[in-house]
């Protein structure tokens, strides 16, 4: 890997956006390392959750628009942006943006797409695209309205402006801002949580929760039914039943 960094650690993945002289500004590399990266984390049985993060201080300014990157960016390009949105979408397993500096454009909207968003007092947010001619990718325009709500969503569109992570967190964008020294430490006990979860019951409860604004309650009913059916069948299910009888933490293996 040439512009992300990947590490491992008790189920835990940790990518980081390594382009730091470029804010970690994303080019051609970058989103085919992506790509890949999350197709294989979708695949694996060992990684149970997701933290994205971002090297020197800064999360990610958003697509490369250097010389050498427009031509890519307004050609297939673009169909690569989209690839990685949805593959970040379709991980089954739970992501958390652990956001420091900026997270404009394709970066913002990077870090609105994961399930969980913790930021630093000091990040800052915007849809950066219309400043710089641009309409809106990356998944914006399908996150935004379900996040904040439609007006909300044209408002942080049409007019770019840089939100803190304060103003972030008020308009419901953000989970948690917390001071610098904090951040790294809240993010590696929810992902721990998250690890020590039961993988097959929480796939299937985020793919719900995101699917639930396309379906009709009575869908979203034969949903839930349906997937209560298939985890009443899992080892996990039968463990946890056994550790609460047992008074003990289940020890949960994803099958």
């Amino acid at each position: 890997m040439q512009t992300i960094q990947v590490s491992r650690a008790d189920g835990v993945v940790t990518i980081v956006l390594d382009r730091p002289a470029r804010k970690n500004a994303a080019n051609e590399q970058m989103w085919t390392e992506l790509l890949a990266t999350f197709r294989e984390i979708a695949a694996s049985q060992e990684d149970r959750v997701v933290v994205l993060t971002g090297a020197g201080g800064e999360f990610c300014s958003g697509a490369d628009l250097s010389a050498d990157e427009r031509p890519r960016l307004f050609l297939a390009g673009m169909r690569q942006v989209g690839d990685v949105a949805l593959a970040l979408h379709r991980l089954p397993q739970p992501t958390i943006a652990k956001v420091r500096g900026v997270a404009v454009g394709a970066g913002a909207n990077m870090a609105f797409g994961c399930d969980l968003v913790v930021a630093s007092e000091s990040a800052r947010f915007s849809e950066i695209f219309a400043r710089r001619g641009l309409a809106i990718d990356f998944g914006g325009s399908w996150v935004l309205p379900r996040l904040v709500g439609m007006h909300r969503a044209k408002e942080l569109a049409f007019f770019a402006d840089m939100l803190s992570a304060a103003q972030a967190e008020e308009m419901g964008l953000v989970n948690r801002v917390l001071p610098e020294s904090e951040v790294d430490a809240f993010v590696a006990d929810w992902a721990a949580r998250l690890a020590a979860g039961p993988p097959i019951a929480l796939a299937m409860t985020k793919r719900m929760l995101d699917n639930s604004m396309n379906v009709t309650f009575e869908q979203a009913v034969d949903d839930e039914t349906a997937a209560q059916t298939l985890v009443s069948g899992t080892e996990d299910l039968a463990e946890a039943m056994m550790a609460f009888l047992e008074k003990r933490t289940p020890h949960f293996r994803g099958r």
